[in-house]
């Protein structure tokens, strides 16, 4: 039996731009992505013009492990929140630094990359859609 914990981040309107940042930030690779306006019509429940261009599902691949993302429906409620944290773990303290950097790109740093007693580099952000993360790197200097 295998279990695996993805985090999945619903965004509000903004997954199509969120997924390209984290592509370029922390070289992400999309597996799939698909909107509400790819997927197949249902006459019964019309689909407003402002939803066709929202991510209905997409994943990202951020080295071992994977993301998920959709966008709200128009009008339903969205509320950004520190309820799911994003450790992103790695053993190159070089490879923390420039994560770190990417997603302090209009983001906001809580605690800055620095040596701890249990890493050599590690410090937390809130990037510029709300998202917080933990760079952790593993390892003493």
């Amino acid at each position: 039996m295998t279990v695996r914990l993805i985090p999945y981040l619903v965004m509000d309107g903004n997954a199509k731009e969120a997924i390209q940042f984290y592509e370029k930030a922390l070289n992400a690779q999309v597996l799939f992505s698909q909107s509400f306006g790819e997927m197949p019509e249902n006459p019964d429940f019309p689909l407003p013009a402002e939803a066709k261009d929202r991510v209905s599902h997409a994943t990202i691949k951020v080295g071992e492990s994977e993301l998920m993302f959709s966008d709200t429906f128009p009008g339903q409620p969205h509320q950004s929140g520190n309820q799911v944290t994003i450790c992103i773990t790695t053993d190159d303290a070089e490879k923390a630094k420039q994560m770190f950097e990417a997603l302090t790109d209009g983001g906001q740093v809580t605690m800055p990359l620095q040596e701890t007693f249990f890493s050599p580099a590690y410090g937390t952000v809130t990037d510029k859609f709300g998202v917080n993360f933990q760079v952790f790197t593993e390892g003493r200097q």
